[in-house]
């Protein structure tokens, strides 16, 4: 999730943990521990982009981390707040909560977390985008009060969990079954229309849980189709073909068989002007309603010195404000 909310479940969890003692340190101290998982952004600056994909949510953001840091960090602030009414076990146990529940949100997410780091898995469930302000701004609205309520006070602890069960209310209760009503829908619109397939995946459209996207695995393509709860005409699919005979020996590069790792084997190849590009198909287009065809994670790929090297294209989201409302009409149904 982005980093806002990530900040506000930190600080209410570090609320719930040390709150009656400490006050708003615990919330700062807390939203601290929500925002330091995502600090493997970091090694963009210091390796290369398929490596640093492959670290993203990874070590920083499994149990072991928390397990290990938790205590260290525990350490560093109960030297800091030495006249604080918490010991080092007590930060431990707030760091602890702070840095594993960053995880346990970003696992709803398509990037999805490696939970059980080092094991080689990612657990991504799909059922709300990075960024939801249904989500969001109620948790963020809850925090914020209790945070100006006296430390200990009955008043501060019904507002901060008033937040936390509207949040954990919404992500179980609406997505979820969104997730699922709609991925039934998907499949009877391709019964309907007689498509045949291998494999399909749905995930939320930007900002909202109203309208879902479907990824469709066929023979030599992929169809991506867009459905609103709010909709009242067929789904309509779009074609990506794969072209992965346009590949050529750079399938066989260790680098390449990364990427298709990465993207769970959901990508496209295309080619521009000479140049081969690796599309990953799981986060969709630049503009989710289908208007603009250029993905939102694009790779040029290149040979040099017989290493295999992929360069993020540059996002160019164009008239963000007519995007929106683009993407926004189409929430509100066909």
């Amino acid at each position: 999730m982005d980093s806002l909310t990530q900040i506000v479940l930190g600080a209410s969890v570090g609320e719930v943990v040390l709150g009656r003692k400490v006050g708003n340190k615990a919330m700062l101290y807390g939203a601290i521990a929500g925002t330091i998982p995502d600090l493997d952004v970091i090694a963009r600056s210091f390796t290369d982009t398929i490596t640093a994909n492959e670290l993203h949510r990874g070590f920083t953001h499994s149990i072991f981390f928390a397990l290990v840091f938790a205590p260290i960090f525990g350490w560093i602030i109960s030297k800091i707040e030495k006249k604080a009414d918490a010991d080092w076990k007590d930060w431990s146990k707030l760091m602890f909560w702070g840095l594993f529940t960053h995880p346990l949100l970003d696992m709803f997410t398509t990037w999805g977390t490696q939970l059980f780091w080092p094991a080689d898995y990612r657990l991504a469930f799909k059922t709300i985008f990075v960024i939801d302000p249904a989500y969001t701004l109620p948790f963020l609205f809850f925090t914020l009060l209790a945070a100006f309520r006296p430390k200990g006070s009955i008043s501060r602890r019904k507002l901060n969990s008033m937040g936390l069960q509207l949040s954990c209310l919404y992500l179980f209760l609406i997505t979820i079954p969104l997730k699922i009503y709609t991925f039934y829908e998907f499949k009877e619109a391709l019964k309907e229309q007689n498509i045949s397939y291998a494999e399909i995946e749905t995930k939320p459209s930007p900002f909202n849980t109203i309208m879902w996207t479907a990824n469709i695995a066929t023979d030599k393509s992929y169809l991506v189709g867009n459905y609103s709860i709010l909709d009242d005409q067929p789904i309509e699919f779009r074609r990506y073909p794969k072209n992965y005979h346009l590949l050529g020996e750079i399938k066989e590069y260790p680098n390449f068989k990364k990427l298709v790792k990465i993207s769970k084997g959901w990508y496209t190849i295309t080619k521009k002007e000479g140049d081969l590009y690796f599309n990953d198909l799981r986060f969709g287009t630049i503009d989710p309603t289908g208007k603009d065809s250029r993905f939102v994670f694009s790779y040029k790929l290149e040979v040099k010195n017989g290493i295999l090297t992929a360069t993020e294209v540059e996002k160019n989201y164009g008239d963000a404000s007519k995007m929106m409302k683009s993407l926004f009409d189409r929430v509100r149904g066909n």
